[in-house]
């Protein structure tokens, strides 16, 4: 009799403890689904997301600052489109970081301020020579990280996202090239050119 009474304690106690178990678990798997998200994302997709919004923000930040301070109306219109260009990439790209629960920056880093800061105190010919300069230099960067991502991304969506702003990127390298190209013969105040001397043959 004590044995039974004893088997029938065991009993059921594993019975009332089941459900203390069967929330635990829920629990852990509850947690495992909103935290998880993050770890289904690749860590070098991760870094590229946020460079991509770091980079994507430093050039709407200059090209504000391009239609301000520069001369050349090329230059002008091309600050423009890099406006108008990456904050519609920047837009796309947190909404595809939101679903995959990652968080990206919101602020520039210290070295886009820093740029952003140096071309903001530079005007007419000056800065459109240093801005597009910049321009090329940084859409080059661009260039190969989202060719990289759109081929070696582990994530579909953002494989997809890197191949369409890749060709957009690379359109912007083209325009930037050319501008540059231009830029590069407006003479300085204190040239030779603009002094009437004559150039070298």
């Amino acid at each position: 009799m004590t044995n039974a009474f004893r088997a029938g304690l065991v009993l059921a106690s594993l019975v009332l403890g089941a459900p203390g178990a069967i929330a635990a678990d829920t629990a852990k798997e509850s947690t495992k689904a909103t935290t998880g998200r993050d770890s289904q994302v690749a860590a070098s997709d991760r870094k590229f997301m946020e460079k991509a919004a770091l980079g994507g923000m430093a050039e709407v930040e200059l090209g504000n600052v391009a239609q301000q301070n520069a001369s050349n109306a090329e230059v002008k219109q091309f600050g423009a489109k890099m406006v108008q260009d990456h904050s519609k990439a920047g837009d796309e790209l947190k909404q595809l970081a939101q679903s995959k629960g990652v968080a990206l920056p919101s602020a520039l880093d210290s070295k886009d301020k820093r740029e952003v800061d140096k071309l903001s105190k530079l005007s007419g010919a000056k800065f459109d020579h240093e801005y597009m300069e910049h321009m090329v230099k940084d859409h080059k960067k661009d260039v190969k990280e989202f060719e990289k991502a759109s081929k070696d991304s582990r994530d579909a969506d953002l494989k997809s996202f890197a191949a369409k702003t890749l060709s957009v990127i690379q359109g912007h390298l083209m325009m930037a090239e050319r501008i540059e190209d231009a830029t590069k013969g407006k003479p300085d105040a204190g040239s030779p050119e603009k002094m009437g001397a004559n150039p070298k043959k």
